[in-house]
């Protein structure tokens, strides 16, 4: 038997050797910029000797000439008219697996067969700009005698202030815009994995939107509203404060604990204890040292009920920092039950975990940031400045604790969040995976 090394040599070189050997295919050396374009002209290497094109690849295939001196060319006509399409071309760029070991890589055209060919795909899925190349497909295959799969193409499927061409994606990674393919302001699987969005939301949207031959461009905030109606029903509740204001309750008979109920709905579905002491905080939103007109949570004023807690509380004194900054609030509390109904109730956390908090909006400023009429200077120019804000020191309830990576919240009246993959135990990292309404600005 030959050793490994040399059988996998044989098994890459097989199928172009016997392409070459059964006249399919030759050696030519045509420029790339020759081939560009429509009504290209025979090469002059096409009819050349058989031995002639194997001794030239082999030459290929130990780096015996420059990048872009020589192809190897399959002898057909492409539906779109375009003849010979390459099947192999030298490349002296590391591979991120094999490194240097090959200089000589195959094609688009030449690959996409025969993978699915061996792997036994009986139908290959494909968008509209791939219907040229369903000749190529199938004589690759028939060439070789090979088991031929179905190509089918559906139209493409475009979202809207967003790209999804890998080109684009990669220049966004390697300028530094985004971080990776998984950075959750994309639209790849992997973005959409770790920004929380569900597997069932995602084929739920693909569902509704249908298959078609045409090509469609949908606004992003369909895909969300499934995303909603799938996290609805399957995330548990907890709560977490991402701009905190510290309460100091004067007086709490004692400290105690609550039972949350994990799907107010639908409390049979299970529930978690959180601590509640006289030092709680709650958002810096949901206080107004001014009465405003139709504002309904906490004021000098207004009481405002606790969620889940069955206290009411009002304010008895305001502590401002030396920039005049409220900075704590002193208030008194009464048991819901013997105090007039408030107008509102408002999350609150107490003994909380301090954690990492990422929230994110479009990537891009333009609905079609490829549209030159829209974005003269390109896509990269209309970057969105706010698409990420980190909050460093956001609260969260004690019972997200034991969270998993992807674990996925509702945080009351805050949105769906992601644990992310950052997160470690001295610190949870949550990626927001859309809020818990839809923005009427964004539709």
């Amino acid at each position: 038997m030959c050793p490994e090394s040399e059988c996998g040599l044989y098994d890459r070189l097989m199928i172009p050797f016997c392409l070459c050997v059964r006249g399919h295919a030759y050696v030519c050396h045509q420029r790339g910029e020759e081939l560009k374009g429509h009504n290209v002209p025979p090469s002059p290497w096409r009819e050349r000797p058989l031995e002639e094109s194997l001794l030239l690849f082999d030459r290929m295939r130990k780096g015996m000439f420059a990048e872009g001196e020589v192809t190897l060319r399959m002898k057909m006509v492409m539906e779109d008219g375009k003849m010979d399409p390459v099947a192999y071309r030298i490349k002296y760029t590391p591979h991120h697996r094999t490194g240097d070991t090959w200089c000589i890589y195959p094609t688009y055209d030449y690959t996409h067969c025969l993978c699915d060919s061996i792997e036994n795909i009986t139908h290959s899925l494909c968008t509209k700009e791939f219907q040229s190349r369903r000749s190529s497909y199938f004589w690759l295959c028939n060439a070789l005698d090979l088991y031929c799969p179905v190509q089918w193409e559906y139209g493409r499927l475009n979202l809207t202030y967003t790209v999804v061409s890998k080109r684009k994606i990669i220049k966004l990674v390697e300028t530094g815009i985004v971080r990776d393919w998984d950075d959750p302001r994309l639209f790849t699987l992997t973005a959409l994995r770790r920004r929380g969005f569900p597997s069932q939301a995602i084929n739920n949207f693909c569902a509704r939107v249908g298959v078609t031959v045409a090509q469609t461009t949908m606004e992003p905030h369909l895909l969300e509203a499934c995303v909603r109606e799938v996290l609805n029903d399957t995330t548990p509740r907890a709560m977490a404060i991402l701009e905190p204001l510290k309460v100091t309750i004067t007086n709490l008979p004692t400290n105690k604990e609550v039972r949350v109920p994990d799907f107010p709905a639908n409390e049979a579905k299970g529930s978690h204890v959180v601590p509640f002491s006289k030092t709680i905080f709650i958002e810096q939103s949901d206080f107004r040292e001014v009465m405003e007109k139709g504002y309904k949570r906490l004021t000098s004023d207004q009481p405002v009920g606790l969620r889940h807690a069955g206290y009411v509380i009002s304010v008895q004194r305001v502590i401002k920092d030396g920039c005049g900054k409220v900075c704590e609030l002193e208030v008194s509390c009464a048991s819901s039950d013997s105090v007039e109904k408030p107008k509102a109730f408002i999350h609150w956390v107490s003994d909380p975990l301090r954690c990492e908090v990422r929230l994110y909006e479009r990537l891009f400023l333009h609905k079609n940031p490829e549209d030159p009429a829209e974005v003269p200077a390109g896509f990269l120019s209309d970057i969105n400045p706010n698409s990420l804000t980190v909050i460093e020191s956001a609260l969260v309830d004690r019972s997200v604790g034991k969270a998993k990576v992807f674990d996925k919240f509702q945080f009351e009246r805050v949105g769906y969040f992601s644990l992310d993959p950052d997160s470690t135990s001295e610190k949870l990292v949550f990626n927001r995976t859309v809020t818990l309404k839809e923005d009427p600005g964004k539709m």
